[in-house]
C-alpha cells in the first residue's frame, strides 16, 4: 500500500482534492450552514488565484517539497524515527500524528508571533467562510510552510508514505472544516470528538481576538483540548458569528491586490494582542 501512495502520489492527490473539492462546494449549496455575505463569483477567483501563485511561488522559490525530503532522509539514513529502530507501521503512525502536531503548532506560531501574523491574516481576511477558504493563504505562507515542513520531515525521519498520506489528510480536512456546511448536531457532536469540524473551525475565524486564538487544529482536536485552545463554540453562535479581520470588514478592503500587499500593510496587530476586542460592523453585505 504504501508504494502505491508513492507510485500513484499525483494521481492520489488530485483525485482527493478535486472529487472532495467538488462533492463540499455541491453540498454547501444544497446545506448552507450561513448566509453569503459575497458572491461566491467574487470571492472564489480572489481564493483560487491565491492558490495559484502560492503553487508558482512554491516551485520557484524552494526546490524541495516535503515527500521529496522524506525520501531524502530515507536515503541519506536521517531522522529520529529511523535512530530508534521503530517498526514501519509504528514509525508510519507517529509520523503521522508528530506531523498534526507540529502543523498545530505551526498555526500557533502564525498568531502569536507579529511577522508571521501579518502574512497569515490573508487567511483571516475572508469576509465568508467556505470551501475554498481552506486554500486561501498567501504566497508568502505557502513558502514558510513548506520550509518548515520539510525541516520537520528531515528530523523525524518521517517515511514518505505517511508524509503523502498526512498530506493527502490535511488538504481534505482544511477544504471540509472550512466548509460552509450545516452538519447535523449528532452528526457534529460525535465527529468533533476527534477531528475537527466546520462548527468547531469557525471559532477560529470569528473578528474577536480571544475566539480567533482558539481551534487551531486542522486535523485533530486533541491538540486544541491537550493545550487548553478548544473553544467548542463562538458566543454569538456559529450561525450569526462575524467572520474576518475587525479592520477589514468591506468587500474593497479584500481585493487580490491588497491581499498580496497584507505582509507590508499595517492592519493591526496579532489577535492575541487585541484578545478581548469587540466585533467590528459587518458592513454593506454583498449578498444575502
Amino acid at each position: 500500500m504504501q508504494q502505491f501512495l508513492l507510485d500513484h502520489e499525483p494521481m492520489v492527490r488530485l483525485g482527493v482534492f478535486a472529487g472532495l473539492l467538488t462533492a463540499l462546494a455541491l453540498a454547501e449549496a444544497v446545506f448552507p450552514r450561513r448566509a453569503r455575505r459575497q458572491r461566491r463569483g467574487w470571492r472564489w477567483p480572489v481564493n483560487l488565484a491565491l492558490v495559484a501563485l502560492g503553487t508558482l511561488a512554491l516551485r520557484l522559490v524552494i526546490p524541495v517539497v516535503a515527500v521529496s525530503a522524506a525520501l531524502w532522509a530515507e536515503a541519506a539514513g536521517w531522522g529520529l524515527l529511523r535512530w530508534l529502530g521503530l517498526a514501519d507501521g509504528a514509525a508510519f503512525a507517529i509520523a503521522v500524528l508528530a506531523l498534526d502536531l507540529a502543523i498545530y503548532g505551526q498555526h500557533v506560531a502564525m498568531h502569536r508571533l507579529p511577522w508571521l501574523w501579518r502574512v497569515h491574516r490573508v487567511h483571516h481576511a475572508d469576509l465568508d467562510l467556505d470551501v475554498t477558504s481552506g486554500l486561501r493563504f498567501h504566497p508568502m505562507e505557502f513558502v514558510l510552510s513548506m520550509f518548515y515542513k520539510v525541516a520537520v520531515v528531515v528530523a523525524l525521519g518521517a517515511p514518505a508514505a505517511a508524509v503523502v498520506v498526512f498530506e493527502v489528510v490535511l488538504n481534505a480536512l482544511a477544504l471540509f472544516n472550512h466548509a460552509n456546511l450545516r452538519l447535523p448536531a449528532a452528526v457534529d457532536r460525535i465527529l468533533r470528538r476527534v477531528i475537527v469540524t466546520p462548527d468547531v473551525h469557525v471559532v477560529h475565524h470569528s473578528t474577536l481576538g480571544c475566539e480567533t486564538d482558539s481551534n487551531f487544529g486542522f486535523n485533530l482536536i486533541v491538540w486544541d483540548r491537550l493545550f487548553g485552545t478548544y473553544r467548542a463554540r463562538p458566543a454569538a453562535g456559529p450561525v450569526a458569528v462575524t467572520l474576518g479581520l475587525p479592520e477589514c470588514q468591506q468587500s474593497h478592503q479584500v481585493t487580490l491586490p491588497r491581499l498580496l500587499a497584507a505582509p507590508l500593510r499595517g492592519l493591526g496587530g496579532a489577535p492575541s494582542t487585541t484578545a478581548m476586542a469587540k466585533p467590528a460592523p459587518e458592513g454593506e453585505p454583498d449578498a444575502p
